[in-house]
């Protein structure tokens, strides 16, 4: 009989790596008024493990569970969003990972997202810019953080105004004239229309 020889190898690395992250099955990139969040999960087939990462930090660990289905719930981002991830077996070890968003598919999520918030984003003094509006409480966001705003009524419309350092910005709301259309949201920087991207 030969004899069995086992060796261990260690490897010291940052919490985040993905020399750790043998077990990744899931990555989705999921955007909300505070920035793109990226949500990365491991699932240890083996052993159970269920370990959540958002933007590379951990938020959920479990080593060892027997139930190799499930969920897993967490907040992401600034305003503290629900997600879940849905672990649900299709076949013999086969597994469906699924993203839910406030309850919603992320696909879901994602299409009401764009019918309720509009995003611009803007390069200036060196400096990259992400705005989002939500439309449906007004607020303003900027690179994550939620701006102190300003509402004015205008012959055609409203004005939501801000600052981004020394440039003077406003949301002007106007009405489409169609239904389907409803409100128009225009980013204006220092006197100069910035258009939107597609969210």
């Amino acid at each position: 009989m030969l004899p069995c020889i086992i060796a261990l190898f260690y490897s010291f690395s940052p919490p985040y790596s993905l020399e750790k992250m043998t077990d990744l099955v899931a990555v989705w990139d999921v955007a909300l008024s505070d920035g793109v969040h990226k949500i990365e999960f491991e699932h240890g087939t083996t052993s159970g493990k269920r370990v959540v990462y958002v933007d590379g930090k951990e938020e959920i660990r479990k080593d060892w569970m027997f139930k190799l289905v499930g969920r897993e719930t967490f907040c992401v981002g600034a305003a503290k969003t629900k997600a879940t991830i849905n672990i649900d077996a299709i076949s013999g070890f086969a597994y469906e990972y699924t993203l839910e968003i406030n309850g919603k598919s992320l696909k879901k999520y994602m299409e009401n997202r764009s019918k309720t918030t509009n995003t611009w984003v803007l390069h200036m003094d060196g400096e990259n810019f992400r705005i989002v509006l939500e439309k449906d409480t007004m607020d303003v966001w900027c690179n994550g953080k939620k701006l102190e705003t300003a509402g004015e009524f205008v012959d055609d419309g409203t004005e939501t105004h801000f600052s981004l350092g020394n440039h003077d910005c406003y949301i002007k709301a106007v009405s489409s004239g169609k239904r389907k259309e409803g409100i128009i949201h225009t980013l204006i920087v220092d006197n100069r229309e910035i258009p939107e991207i597609a969210s």
